[in-house]
């Protein structure tokens, strides 16, 4: 596995910070409930994760308070110590309903640097939006940060498009881009096409961050009817569905052989790629981060993206 190429670099937004196409998201790193961390992999595994990726030359890694309690941040800090090189760190502000000022996010991104060992992050996002609290009083708090020099560049997660132009004319009053927006994106979730989130994006100069990009593992071609996801997972996903998505899974098989022998997983994020965003896939392990790797260097062709934009319209019917 060579290192990425510097035409694998994209701009975050209009902040000037150049990162990889393609991040490696860190929910897994600790969390129990969800992933079943410590249930088949570990601590080893993760750092072998990390490692994997950032010998490929992919060094943006997102992570966020909530992930395993604080774990996920305390292990990504960790091992960038151990590795003594530049890493782009995304981490992610929890509005719980018992915060209510907005003195709260800088207090909850201090404790953010210190699991992280770090003086600031490259970017700092909010996780959800949370009513009653209006989404100015949070997003007022995103400019306290990068006036302190706490955050280089800030975002939001999980916004709708109205919510997302609220956050923009904030910040723009303080002459501070928004830098992102962080939602789920895949060829089985497509909302942010059809509710106009990715054009809005676009518009604004935004980019879209893509969690769950393999539609939590559903694209990988490693699940089927007769064997589902485990735990939280596999309630979350149909029979129906999955049987629906393997006739999706055989033509990224198939688009993937005439690309060298691509996988299902290294096709769905390729897509996501040429459609503007920037996927971010989890990574249990080496193995699972030198997949995701292939994820860049090649491009899917227009015909290719149409044909599984197709298939994936299938799976609504």
């Amino acid at each position: 596995m060579t290192a990425i190429a510097s035409e694998t670099l994209v701009e975050l937004g209009r902040t000037g910070i150049k990162v990889p196409a393609l991040g490696i998201g860190a929910w897994a790193w600790g969390e129990r409930l969800f992933w079943g961390f410590g249930r088949g992999y570990g601590k080893e595994d993760v750092r072998g994760a990390f490692t994997t990726a950032m010998q490929a030359g992919v060094n943006f890694f997102d992570t966020a308070e909530a992930y395993g309690r604080g774990k996920s941040e305390q292990f990504l800090g960790e091992f960038i110590r151990e590795s003594g090189q530049p890493v782009i760190v995304a981490t992610k502000f929890m509005p719980y309903p018992w915060r209510l000022w907005r003195s709260r996010l800088l207090a909850a991104l201090r404790g953010s640097l210190q699991r992280l060992g770090l003086e600031r992050v490259d970017l700092y996002q909010i996780h959800w939006h949370f009513p009653p609290i209006p989404v100015e009083t949070w997003v007022e708090g995103l400019a306290d940060a990068v006036e302190q020099d706490l955050a280089r560049a800030v975002g939001v997660s999980n916004y709708n498009a109205g919510q997302m132009r609220r956050a923009f004319d904030t910040l723009a009053a303080h002459n501070i881009p928004l830098a992102s927006n962080q939602v789920e994106y895949s060829l089985i979730n497509r909302k942010v096409e059809e509710n106009g989130l990715l054009d809005l994006c676009k518009e604004l100069g935004v980019t879209l961050i893509a969690y769950s990009p393999l539609g939590q593992g559903l694209l990988t071609g490693k699940y089927t009817p007769e064997n589902p996801p485990s735990g939280i997972r596999g309630l979350r996903y149909r029979v129906d569905l999955l049987r629906k998505t393997g006739h999706l899974v055989r033509l990224m098989e198939d688009i993937g052989q005439e690309h060298g022998g691509k996988t299902p997983a290294q096709v769905a994020l390729n897509w996501t790629i040429c459609k503007g965003a920037l996927p971010i896939p989890g990574a249990k392990n080496a193995r699972q981060a030198r997949e995701n790797m292939e994820a860049l260097g090649w491009r899917l062709t227009p015909s290719q993206v149409a044909s599984l934009d197709q298939a994936s319209r299938e799976l609504g019917k």
